[in-house]
């Protein structure tokens, strides 16, 4: 069989022949095909999808995104999926819609995204009755304000044109309903933020802290940074005492030493404190030797449920 040959493979009359074939094979309405950008107009694109004819996908057919902007989102040479239309539109040309195969490959990323936790950067296009809207790749997302922040939002036009990271919480393909949460990812990156500012704490430095609350077991101290730590009633003076209140008042201020980190509880201790010990006044700054590997709370609840006194 002859061979033409060109500068850079060798292609036999049968290879030229497959080439030819699968240009003009017969396109079916609902076929997803690849779409290769030829020409962006004002109210069109114009794409090559392989086949004796070219495709043309209208700006409505584009996106489902308001804000979608045909010149500076699509470029000669971008590639993408589209749905066919119309096989020919009278005029030779095959008419498709990359929005509808998006919003389908959208849903699977979707479905897969809600079971990895996958983080999205969104811009918060419009307060809505009890949240706002934002769109991830072309499908509109529903921010309920209960999810906005790690702090209740009272005014939801002031987040409009904000960028905040959102995971998703649901993902109903038959519905289109699609839930994304700012809160969880906020509330992640405070636990962390938490965790790592635990690790830095050193055991046995002093530091001073407004007593915060006062329990029955003991008095909760804000030792800066916003950590708080627990100094049990048996640890806050050489005496035996019925309540910390003979000891303490809530906001007053205290001198403590950091006696331990354990499963993200601080304990602190107040006997131990003499006067000639140096006082740490900025705990973010001590000196770091203590690092801590378990897991820690975020609030005075998740400290207070940690301890187990007998």
């Amino acid at each position: 069989m002859a061979e033409f040959t060109n500068n850079e493979e060798n292609l036999t009359m049968a290879d030229f022949e497959d080439a030819i074939n699968k240009s003009f094979s017969r396109l079916r309405e609902g076929d997803l095909v690849n779409c290769t950008v030829i020409e962006v107009k004002e109210d069109r694109v114009i794409v090559d999808i392989g086949s004796y004819a070219e495709g043309i996908i209208y700006v409505s057919e584009l996106s489902d995104d308001p804000h979608f902007s045909i010149h500076s989102e699509l470029i000669a040479g971008d590639i993408f999926k589209a749905y066919v239309l119309e096989v020919d539109d009278g005029n030779g040309n095959v008419i498709l819609s990359k929005k509808q195969a998006s919003s389908e490959l959208a849903w699977e990323e979707f479905e897969a995204a809600l079971e990895a936790g996958t983080k999205y950067t969104v811009t918060i296009d419009s307060a809505v009755n009890a949240g706002v809207v934002a769109y991830v790749n072309g499908i509109r997302g529903f921010i309920p304000a209960s999810q906005l922040s790690l702090h209740y939002v009272e005014n939801l036009e002031e987040w409009v044109g904000k960028k905040v990271d959102v995971i998703i919480i649901t993902a109903e393909r038959d519905r289109k309903k699609l839930v994304l949460s700012a809160k969880a990812v906020a509330k992640e990156e405070a636990e962390q933020e938490h965790r790592d500012k635990l690790s830095h704490l050193e055991k046995n430095v002093v530091t001073t802290g407004i007593v915060e609350r006062i329990e029955p077991y003991g008095a909760f101290v804000a030792i800066g940074d916003g950590l708080t730590g627990l100094v049990h009633i048996s640890r806050m003076c050489a005496k035996r005492i019925k309540s910390p209140r003979e000891v303490v008042n809530e906001g007053q201020e205290v001198k403590v030493k950091i006696l331990d980190v354990v499963d993200g509880k601080i304990s602190l201790d107040m006997k131990s404190v003499s006067e000639a010990e140096e006082v740490v006044e900025d705990i973010d700054h001590a000196p770091v030797e203590y690092t801590e590997d378990g897991d820690a709370g975020t609030s005075l609840g998740d400290l207070l449920s940690k301890f187990k006194f007998n």
